[in-house]
């Protein structure tokens, strides 16, 4: 072999050794999108907890019910009064008499059949009036306002899920006293799987050659399958003792028929290309 032949087989071994990683399917785990663990955030006795662990859930679901006959009854109370008329009526039938006896006064008054302190008290009446009704309606408005507090307070009592995911576990059960408080016992956790979030580290050699909203073959471990993940997030701060930086993708999951928490290997094809390039470049030189 000529000294040209080796120069050149070196220069493309060198290549390839510096782009293999780049090149290489790189170790990664799949993850939930998140996970959450659902309190109550006020203390009470759970009355129904409508799923159990494994149950996949949609947004909004209604999960768990704590003890509420209180928080129903003000409910209703607070409707009765926030719809009770009586009140305004009565004002409204008041102002009409009064604003029509005005006019009576003021009629016989210009005819001279009716003194004027008459009539200023007619005017005074429609005014108390006046005011009696705009005090009705305040009084109603404040009704309403006293209905939604109390239907927000027996919506507290409510747990519904915050996202489209599965129950990972329940920690309480009906007659359990739930705990208000971070620190505090969780009723249930649970976990997004729509979509995936794919984990990953990368050596630096690797570093701007991956962009955002760039794709990846993702094949989880003991499954098979190659699924397709979009680059979503990539570290601006690396890991000095191991040379590394991370990346996360997204993997979209709408079937819900893969599992989080398992191993896999994410392959980049931009840096598999970007390493074949850089080898034919050597190898021509």
């Amino acid at each position: 072999m000529s000294p040209r032949s080796v120069s050149r087989g070196l220069a493309a071994a060198f290549a390839a050794a510096a782009c293999g990683a780049q090149a290489n399917p790189y170790d990664c785990l799949i993850m939930p999108s998140q996970t959450v663990e659902l309190r109550s955030a006020v203390e009470g006795v759970i009355e129904k907890i409508h799923v159990q662990r494994g149950d996949r859930v949609k947004a909004g679901q209604v999960l768990v019910q704590l003890e509420s006959a209180a928080e129903r009854s003000a409910v209703q109370l607070a409707r009765s009064r926030s719809e009770a008329q009586g009140r305004l009526a009565s004002a409204q039938n008041r102002l009409d008499y009064a604003s029509k006896k005005v006019e009576r006064t003021r009629q016989l008054q210009a005819n001279a059949f009716l003194s004027a302190q008459a009539s200023d008290e007619a005017e005074a009446e429609r005014r108390i009036t006046e005011a009696e009704l705009r005090d009705a309606r305040e009084t109603r408005e404040q009704a309403a306002y006293e209905y939604q507090h109390a239907q927000n307070l027996l919506e507290r009592r409510i747990l519904r899920s915050p996202f489209d995911g599965l129950v990972l576990d329940r920690m309480l059960n009906p007659g359990d006293l739930a705990e208000a408080g971070t620190g505090r016992k969780p009723i249930l956790k649970l976990v997004q799987v729509e979509p995936l979030r794919v984990e990953a580290v990368l050596p630096l050699a690797a570093y701007g050659r991956i962009k955002l909203r760039s794709t990846a073959d993702v094949v989880p471990e003991g499954l098979g399958g190659k699924h397709q993940a979009v680059v979503t997030v990539i570290d601006q701060v690396f890991d000095s003792a191991s040379g590394t930086f991370g990346v996360r993708l997204d993997l979209p999951n709408a079937s819900g028929k893969l599992p989080a928490g398992i191993r896999c290997k994410v392959d980049f094809p931009g840096l598999r290309e970007q390493a074949a390039r850089a080898a034919r470049a050597a190898a021509d030189k």
